[in-house]
């Protein structure tokens, strides 16, 4: 479960407290979008792009939430070290069930929401891939939780194409 113990906008904190509330409706848009559907409608590729659904779940485990949070911002050895390159994340192993990928995104979730209340928005990076992304040009916990958001509810939008290609539904926030 992502934690749900919001505080108050008066709180101290409360700049991370709203940027994680932003951040939670955006984990709700991916899974939500894609509830109901079969594991085979999960590993169907319906955009030209050739992704699925599950592969865009994993990715957002992996290489957004680990990735950012855990690494980034954490400075997890164990996670940079165990970083692969590429396109891997989008890549789900026929024999994984979707429930697993799912849960992993779940779990990679609260995680995250640990490194980001331990923080203050102006914590500074513990570790950045200059491999990757040459000089930062993200600086704090405030600049990864708004990089991450924006990337989530992309993705969480094409999502919303991918699921509307497959059975016609359609995904409408209206908070």
């Amino acid at each position: 479960m992502i934690v749900t113990e919001i505080l108050s906008d008066t709180t101290p904190g409360s700049e991370v407290t709203a940027l994680l509330r932003s951040l939670h409706g955006q984990r709700r848009h991916v899974l939500g979008i894609l509830d109901g559907l079969d594991p085979a409608d999960l590993r169907r590729p319906v955009l030209p792009s050739g992704w699925d659904c599950l592969g865009l779940v994993q990715h957002l485990a992996l290489d957004v939430e680990r990735f950012w949070f855990r690494a980034v911002i954490a400075g997890d050895q164990a996670v940079i070290h165990g970083l692969t390159s590429g396109d891997e994340a989008w890549k789900v192993d026929p024999e994984v069930p979707a429930v697993d990928v799912l849960d992993r995104y779940r779990r990679e979730a609260e995680l995250a929401d640990a490194v980001i209340t331990a923080a203050p928005a102006d914590a500074a990076l513990a570790w950045w891939p200059h491999d990757l992304f040459g000089e930062p040009h993200l600086h704090t916990l405030r600049d990864v939780l708004l990089h991450v958001i924006t990337e989530t509810a992309c993705h969480a939008g094409h999502l919303d194409a991918a699921r509307e290609l497959i059975d016609g539904r359609r995904w409408l926030v209206l908070t």
